[in-house]
């Protein structure tokens, strides 16, 4: 790999797996955003726990994935790519948000690509 794909490619790394562990753990102390705001009251109604529970379970797994990028990007990266999709999804549904949406599938795309260039280095 040469320089700038190296380069690129850590940058893409401590991205998708820092925000990841960030989001996550903000989901326990709403410092950045209340995030039981982006959940869907459709789902929420399906589901037998409160908000609160589900946004700690999303955090736990938002810290998993970050974590997981950081130690196996290639594998890492398609399961951020993977939630970012299922986030987009989520929100398309509930018809909100549609700009957070938009952003998540960029995202997605971004963390698709280190995944695909962390295949790369390991061949």
């Amino acid at each position: 790999m040469n320089a700038k794909a190296k380069f690129v490619s850590t940058l893409l790394k401590y991205t998708f797996g820092l925000v990841p562990i960030v989001a996550g753990l903000d989901k326990f102390t709403n410092i950045l955003v209340d995030w039981t705001t982006y959940s869907s009251p459709g789902l929420m109604d399906l589901l037998p726990i409160t908000t609160a529970v589900f946004m700690g379970i999303v955090g736990v797994i938002e810290i998993g994935a970050g974590i997981l990028v950081l130690v196996k990007p290639s594998i890492g990266a398609l399961v951020v790519s993977a939630w970012l999709v299922l986030i987009a999804l989520t929100l398309i549904i509930s018809g909100q948000y549609l700009d957070v949406a938009v952003r998540d599938v960029v995202m997605a795309i971004g963390a698709f690509s280190l995944a695909k260039l962390s295949k790369t280095t390991t061949t």
